[in-house]
């Protein structure tokens, strides 16, 4: 008679939910896998290490389309462009599928400029953008610098940007991608050889290293992950390598979305809301500020101590017994 039971068991239970006498466990929702945007700041850029700025503008371009990344965003600095020629390369890229934003006009710092001045800057900007194919109404602050500790003054651009109709273009993933770029200058004009397979190596693994730290960080603090958005900068580096950047990011398990949707995403409201007691950095970093956790609350390569350590003895192949 057992044996009898177990058999006949499961198939009472299964006439007995077929009668509604027994509720199906409903799926837990599915959550989405890691999204990231790619976003490059300080268009247009000066020269780098490597092309010269034609070069290197055509190259990010074929390299994205190669890499089927549909839509990057350019934020913009109106101010820097000298002539018709920046004003091409940029046409190029919205030319290319990608979009264009404010990174204000001269790219002054907040915390070092008055709030008028500031908005002014930001209002040239805009005044350049306005009603060109692929403008976006997003502002991205200059070194990620919201006011620091001053609350009044971080508020005031808050409400400045609502009133002229932009949203916060905050960033949710940083890796420093300058300072490579600022290195490979420095070593290049001292007279170093530069080992490019490795610095191609070090700048990709930075980034994917960066992105899965700042995913597991807003899963913690949120639950779940957002769509990201990955700073990035107009460099020689960006054009060289952002074909192995994407492909070792979807060898992670990332999908490479467009900045639309990027910031269509529930946790830019953080951006308008949060208050920590120093406002510069990623998105990332701030929420988890305020929900209390600790610092560090950065990619360890953010100290750039430690990413020229990197630098020195993977790329320059200098000896150093502090670097990791």
């Amino acid at each position: 008679m057992p044996g009898t039971m177990r058999w006949l068991l499961p198939l009472l239970l299964g006439l007995l939910a077929a009668c509604g006498h027994v509720e199906e466990v409903p799926a837990p929702p599915s959550q989405p896998g890691k999204r990231v945007a790619l976003t490059f700041d300080d268009v247009p850029r000066a020269p780098g290490a490597f092309l010269t700025e034609d070069d290197r503008a055509g190259m990010l371009v074929a390299s994205l389309k190669a890499a089927g990344v549909e839509q990057a965003a350019f934020f913009v600095n109106p101010g820097h462009i000298e002539g018709p020629e920046d004003e091409r390369r940029i046409a190029a890229y919205v030319a290319a599928g990608h979009v264009i934003a404010n990174h204000s006009a001269t790219h002054p710092q907040l915390s070092d400029t008055d709030t008028a001045d500031y908005l002014a800057d930001i209002d040239a900007g805009e005044e350049w953008l306005r009603g060109r194919k692929g403008h976006r109404a997003w502002f991205r602050y200059p070194y990620l610098d919201e006011g620091r500790s001053d609350k009044a003054k971080r508020d005031a651009i808050r409400a400045g940007l609502a009133e002229r109709g932009l949203t916060d273009g905050y960033v949710t993933i940083d890796a420093s991608d300058w300072f490579y770029e600022a290195a490979a200058k420095d070593a290049v004009a001292q007279g170093h050889e530069i080992d490019r397979d490795a610095l191609r190596d070090l700048y990709v693994q930075a980034h994917v290293d960066a992105a899965e730290f700042y995913d597991a960080l807003a899963r913690d603090v949120t639950g779940r992950s957002p769509a990201h958005v990955m700073l990035l900068h107009e460099t020689d580096l960006a054009a060289l390598w952002i074909g192995d950047l994407v492909a070792a990011l979807r060898a992670k398990g990332w999908t490479i979305i467009s900045a639309d949707e990027a910031y269509a995403d529930p946790f830019g409201d953080y951006a308008k809301t949060y208050d920590t007691p120093s406002a510069q950095g990623t998105l990332t970093e701030m929420v988890a500020w305020q929900k209390g956790v600790p610092a560090p609350r950065w990619y360890r390569g953010n100290d750039t101590r430690l990413a020229q350590q990197w630098f020195d003895t993977r790329v320059l192949h200098l000896p150093s017994a502090e670097a990791d």
